[in-house]
């Protein structure tokens, strides 16, 4: 073997392959050159480019002192568009494989060197090693690729789109197939249980045998149970080996030879020793293994044909139902012999192989059938059409409804009174009887369309009505029904099903409420406040009496709150007022919570401005009364702005809100714990607040938005895991304005969603610089706080995968953080949102975890792989009570999870974190949020590094 530096024989130039716009696939098979290096690097001359120059190249195999096979092909791009194509080497390819020592595949190529250009990309596909090259206009490149093994069956070149077409076809195919026998080897396994023959586990292994073959033939099985090379020959030598013995098993039991002859026991049981021994041969030696089981079933279909022609000409009738079915099988082993020695090479034949051998399978089961049940009542069709619809309603389940018109009697279901929970036989009776347990509301429409049916005398009744239980509640039922003519062509009976439909009743019911309403008190949302408003101030333009009053609470400081109690002690905060506020009110008057901790009432009652005043004293003293949670008081306070309405001016429902607003916000500006009414010189104090949303909106041009990093420390050996990144606001005239202070108003006028974006890609980029830098395993990683339900969008998708393909971060290590409250506002469109976020390459991470109502079993659904434990439950270590904290590190651990702690103050409960199985912590014991240089320093990537 040669040394590193060695060098093999120079090559002479290559002919170039001219691509076109309009070729979708080229095959490269034929025109590639092939060499064996003398040494582990190899020279060669490329083809004549435009200036009619042939040059040098020396490329390098990538293990020194190795001789790997070469090849060499060169590519023309004569259009003045630049061409993008997939270089395709599949791993396995039937065709050509060969029947002693056959090439069961493996990975085809290691690395490929353009001459020039752009460096060919390997893209991810399990099947096959794919390259993404690209040709400039006008250029001629000359490709020199490093083989992983000495053979190579087959080399295109593919359109993107016309390989995904192509790939996207072929599966298909193969799920259609492969579902198709799978069920077939259900199907067989269930009549095995059924009837218990010999040729029924016979047909059922054959079966399993086949859909084995197809998985790992297709891939499917490789995809599910990932493999190395190696072992994927292995198996698929073992499914070779077994399709043999399978095969051989049936023929022997479904022609039933022991009858015939004892040899035939004899033959049979040693060829099954020696298939059973080529099973653990395929573990040794794959391709030996692969090659006698290719010969054996070759064998087995001979020998089985000359039998079952044998026994048919002597009136064996089993043997003349195998007859059509064994004759395809000579076919597919004629066509899959000459699809391994390559005379038959297209790339449709493999995969149309295996749906025969499974359209096989399906006969031989068709074949099994017809004697299982031969003679049976099935076969003989002695189902009549009555007792096939009896069949079926039985199975449906519904419940049958008859009314005899004539007699004017109902029967149903004894199903029906036991849910109801009435005596036996008290739904059968006249059609006025049932009035009694119909809803009221329902009456008149059940009685006008039974009497439609039978006045019309034709129709189909689909009616949803309630009936009345035993204990007093309703149950909804929807009635399918159609009316039965007599002679006389009048209605005689009205027949059909009940089925109970309450629980889609109460879901479309809670559906109509959720849509208007807020989930956590069940207030009317803004929405609904809104409609209401309008409905108020259209009875005030037509009545003098109604004077109605917007009222706008906001409460003081309840982020604060939040953060000092924890979110799910805020949240119970919010439904003790709305409770206390609702006692307030008289039933004209409408009380609604339009955003977080802001409460809007539209007072109706009251018309004089004293009283009104009044009113609103008696709501903030509700407010200020304090709320008991775990054993502490909580006190609050609230800002109150008032919009009284004035009939000489006609203001729209958004001017009179935000009018009521501006006042609170007044309020609020002046202390809070105050009511303030709207005057129309509290307008230009609010301007202050648009010069800051103005400013807001030109902070990221005008540089003035920092990013700083606080960091998440490894609890087992205090080294840096990662960083949470938060934004800071250096205003030019204000100084530093931290987050809390400009997100609320971020959030309110949509600027939140460039913020964020702003600080995702500000994080990832510091994070590539870190991970470039560091050569750490586990990398390291960066948070980014994701709690803004705007975000939450289906543009988050693209700009996280720009994100990710741009700085080029590592899988997983970019991890988005989104609160409790966040994703469990709508679960399935988050369980969707975050399974594709996970799919792009970004890590998730589920914040403030515990402080919140969400339930468990969404848990199991959201695909986070990390845990922040909110502060809340770090505090409660100090008083000796860490059992929830313990209890949320050992769940975690059982869902695979990592989790974060936050807000460790001290060493000793840094410690203890630690002990009680924590992986990570950030808090002020570890450091406050830092500059991007000062975290660049804090691991050792120096900036010059980075």
């Amino acid at each position: 073997m040669l040394s590193l530096g060695a060098w093999s024989s120079p090559a002479s130039a290559v002919e170039a392959v001219r691509v076109t716009l309009d070729a979708k696939a080229i095959d490269l098979t034929p025109m590639v050159e092939r060499y064996r290096s003398e040494g582990d690097e190899i020279r060669i001359s490329t083809a004549m480019g435009r200036d009619g120059i042939v040059r040098r190249i020396a490329v390098k195999a990538r293990e020194a002192g190795s001789r790997p096979d070469w090849i060499v092909f060169a590519l023309t791009n004569e259009t003045d568009e630049q061409i993008d194509r997939i270089l395709v080497a599949p791993h396995f390819r039937m065709t050509g494989s060969g029947v002693i020592w056959p090439d069961l595949g493996s990975s085809r190529i290691a690395a490929i060197t353009a001459s020039q250009g752009i460096r060919p990309e390997r893209q991810d596909n399990a099947d096959a090693d794919m390259f993404l090259i690209t040709l400039d206009p006008g250029t001629t490149v000359t490709f020199v690729a490093e083989l992983a093994s000495s053979n190579l069956p087959q080399l295109y070149l593919w359109q993107a789109a016309a390989h995904t077409e192509r790939m996207n076809g072929l599966t298909l195919y193969k799920g259609i197939i492969i579902g198709i026998a799978g069920l077939l080897a259900l199907f067989l396994t269930i009549v095995f249980v059924v009837k218990g023959a010999l040729i029924f586990p016979a047909a059922a292994a054959l079966a399993w045998a086949v859909l084995a073959y197809a998985c790992i033939d297709f891939g499917f099985f490789q995809r599910i149970f990932p493999v190395t090379d190696a072992a994927e020959r292995v198996y698929r030598a073992g499914a070779e080996a077994v399709l043999a013995a399978t095969l051989l098993v049936f023929l022997f039991a479904y022609l039933n030879l022991n009858r015939w002859h004892v040899r035939y026991s004899h033959v049979t049981g040693l060829w099954l020793v020696f298939l059973a021994a080529l099973v653990g041969l395929a573990v040794v030696d794959p391709p030996m293994a692969s090659g006698v089981a290719r010969i054996s079933i070759a064998a087995v279909a001979a020998i089985g044909f000359v039998l079952v022609i044998h026994l048919a000409t002597h009136g064996y009738d089993r043997a003349v139902m195998l007859v059509p079915t064994w004759l395809l099988l000579i076919a597919w082993v004629v066509a899959a012999g000459f699809t391994v020695m390559g005379q038959l090479n297209g790339d449709l034949v493999p995969p149309a192989l295996i749906g025969g051998l499974v359209l096989i399978v399906m006969l031989i089961g068709f074949t099994v059938m017809q004697h299982a049940f031969a003679g049976g009542g099935f076969a003989q069709g002695l189902v009549t059409d009555t007792e096939r619809r009896a069949l079926a309603l039985a199975g449906a389940g519904d419940i049958v409804f008859d009314w005899d018109v004539v007699s004017d009697r109902i029967f149903v279901s004894p199903e029906v009174e036991h849910q109801l929970g009435l005596k036996r036989g008290a739904l059968e009776g006249s059609a006025a009887d049932w009035l009694d347990l119909v809803h009221p509301f329902d009456r008149d429409r059940y009685r006008t369309s039974l009497d439609a049916v039978i006045e019309q005398r034709r129709g189909r009744l689909s009616l949803d009505f309630r009936l009345r239980s035993a204990s007093g509640q309703h149950h909804w039922f929807r009635l399918k029904a159609r009316p039965v003519i007599g002679s006389d062509g009048e209605v005689v009976r009205i027949v059909g099903t009940l089925c109970d439909v309450t629980d889609v009743k109460t879901s479309e019911e809670r559906l109509l409420h959720d849509a208007v309403h807020d989930s956590l008190t069940g207030l009317p949302n803004r929405q609904l406040f809104a409609d209401r408003l309008d409905a108020a101030l259209n009875f005030a333009s037509q009545d003098d009496a109604i004077r109605p009053t917007v009222i706008v609470v906001d409460l003081d400081r309840f982020k604060q709150i939040n953060e000092a109690v924890g979110y799910s002690a805020g949240d119970s905060i919010l439904l003790t007022l709305s409770r206390r506020l609702g006692r307030l009110l008289r039933p004209q008057d409408s009380l609604a919570r339009l955003a977080g901790d802001e409460f809007a009432l539209i007072l109706m009652s009251e018309r004089e401005t004293d009283r009104i005043i009044a009113f609103a004293e008696l709501i903030r003293r509700a407010v200020n009364t304090p709320v008991t949670y775990a054993d502490r008081e909580v006190s609050l306070t609230a800002s109150i702005g008032l919009a009284l309405y004035d009939p000489q001016i006609a203001l729209r429902r958004d001017e009179i809100l935000k009018n009521a607003e501006i006042a609170m916000v007044s309020a609020k500006r002046l202390g809070g714990d105050r009511i303030e009414v709207f005057r129309p010189n509290m307008r230009s104090d609010h301007s202050d607040r648009f010069t800051l949303e103005a400013d807001l909106r030109r902070a990221i041009e005008r540089g003035e938005m920092r990013v700083l990093f606080k960091p998440i420390v490894r609890l087992e050996d205090r080294t840096i895991a990662g960083f949470e990144s938060m934004l800071r606001w250096d205003h030019p005239r204000l100084g530093q304005i931290g987050p809390q202070d400009f997100l609320p108003l971020a959030e309110e006028t949509g600027l939140i969603v460039g913020l964020s974006v702003f600080l995702l890609e500000r994080t990832a980029r510091e994070l590539a610089a870190w991970q470039s830098a560091l050569e750490v395993d586990p990398p390291i990683f960066a948070s980014v706080n994701m709690s803004s339900r705007q975000l939450l969008r289906h543009d988050l998708l693209h700009e996280v995968k720009t994100v990710l393909l741009r700085t080029g971060v590592l899988p997983g290590s970019l991890k988005l953080e989104m609160t409790e409250s966040l994703v469990m506002e709508n679960p399935e469109y988050s369980a969707q949102m975050l399974s594709r976020l996970r799919d792009l390459g970004a890590g998730l991470s589920l914040d403030d975890f515990g402080t919140g109502f969400s339930a468990l079993s969404y848990l199991l659904r959201f695909p986070f792989d990390t845990i922040k434990v909110d502060q809340s439950f770090v505090r409660q270590m100090a008083h000796g009570r860490p059992v929830i904290l313990r209890s949320i590190i050992k769940m975690a651990h059982e869902l695979e999870m990592e989790v974060v702690a936050e807000g460790a103050e001290t060493e000793s409960e840094a410690i203890e974190l630690y002990q009680l199985g924590c992986e990570y912590a950030q808090g002020p014991v570890f450091g406050d949020p830092m500059s991007p240089i000062q975290a660049r320093q804090l691991v050792g990537a120096t900036p010059e590094a980075a």
